[in-house]
């Protein structure tokens, strides 16, 4: 796929995810068939960018190109000098948000909040455009702010006006938060009437359902997000069905065990011990949810602070598994028993 000047393996992206895209994450998403990855939001206060967290946010070695660069704020010039600072040390895309429907972001008038203000969403899209001339600017945003507020159309004209090159679009409200069912016809209407790309995102949990939305709202690709936790092939599952029409077999026990391994792995070594240990936790929680005796084992887990100790639970926990059957399918188990597990 080429986009914005770059040659992309495929037409899927990694959502960015507050405190879940981080460099390990983006770069297994890659490995796993993801077209590009987006980070996590970093600040646009500049007293931040010092900060041992800004700075791990940034961080973008060995990844591979194009770096797309995620800024949050509501100034217009702290978001213009956060977009220049980011160019500067190795971003090539930078992804303005306004889809967080995080209290504390849009508390700030931030993230989503935004989308209330019209005015102010074109001094921002202008003022980090003009910022970075030789870099392409994307906006991610959501559907409006509320039902009786849609304005994705009116704010994805604006975009265009202002010399956004792409735009993300979740299928909620910034009220819908994360309940309910995404809908798909606010980004079908937007993709009709704008001549900037359109990427759909919003609950594309299967390859079936990936094509339905792509078919549907004539998007120029997806966004996948939480779907991808604990399942980062899917991005494979997806872009295989895409080209075929048919399924890949179902994951095996022990390719899932090494891919958790090596994330974790990953973790450690980005992080560090007493830090990544602690993030590893909702990582394995996730490679884990709806596995027989799993609500078990993440109570276990959520007690360690060992790597070590840590490493040698997940093996056991996934050997035990093996010997039952290494052909198992982690995201198509019996409903009635996920829904037991996630409720225990």
């Amino acid at each position: 796929m080429q986009y914005l000047g770059f040659t992309l393996r495929n037409n899927l992206f990694v959502a960015p995810m507050a405190g879940i895209t981080d460099r390990p994450f983006r770069m297994l998403c890659r490995r796993m068939g993801a077209g590009l990855a987006v980070s996590e939001m970093v600040t646009s206060n500049s007293l931040l960018y010092g900060s041992a967290k800004t700075r791990r946010r940034a961080n973008h070695e060995g990844e591979p190109a194009p770096i797309a660069v995620q800024i949050a704020g509501a100034d217009p010039a702290m978001l213009a000098e956060a977009a220049r600072y980011n160019a500067k040390r190795g971003a090539q895309i930078i992804d303005i948000n306004m889809g967080c429907p995080a209290k504390k972001v849009c508390n700030v008038m931030a993230g989503s909040a935004l989308m209330q203000d019209e005015a102010l969403v074109a001094r921002i899209l202008s003022a980090v455009v003009r910022a970075v001339p030789e870099t392409p600017v994307t906006l991610k945003m959501r559907t409006g702010w509320n039902r009786a507020h849609k304005n994705a159309l009116s704010i994805a004209r604006i975009a265009e006006e202002c010399g956004i090159r792409a735009i993300a679009i979740h299928g909620r409200t910034r009220a819908d938060q994360y309940t309910g069912e995404a809908e798909y016809d606010t980004i079908a209407e937007v993709k009709s009437q704008v001549s900037i790309p359109v990427i759909a995102n919003g609950d594309i949990d299967s390859p079936e359902k990936a094509r339905h939305i792509l078919n549907y709202t004539g998007a120029d690709g997806l966004m996948i997000g939480r779907a991808a936790q604990g399942r980062p092939w899917i991005f494979r599952e997806i872009e295989h069905f895409l080209a075929t029409g048919t399924s890949l077999p179902s994951s095996k026990v022990s390719e899932i065990h090494a891919i958790c391994r090596a994330h974790l792995a990953d973790i450690l070594a980005f992080y560090g011990e007493e830090t990544g240990t602690k993030i590893a936790r909702k990582h394995i929680s996730w490679y884990t949810r709806g596995l027989a005796g799993s609500a078990t084992f993440r109570h276990a887990m959520n007690q360690i602070s060992d790597p070590k100790h840590q490493a040698a639970v997940v093996d056991e926990f996934f050997e035990r598994l093996s010997e039952k059957s290494d052909i198992l399918n982690c995201h198509a188990i019996n409903k009635a028993e996920t829904l037991r597990e996630l409720a225990a």
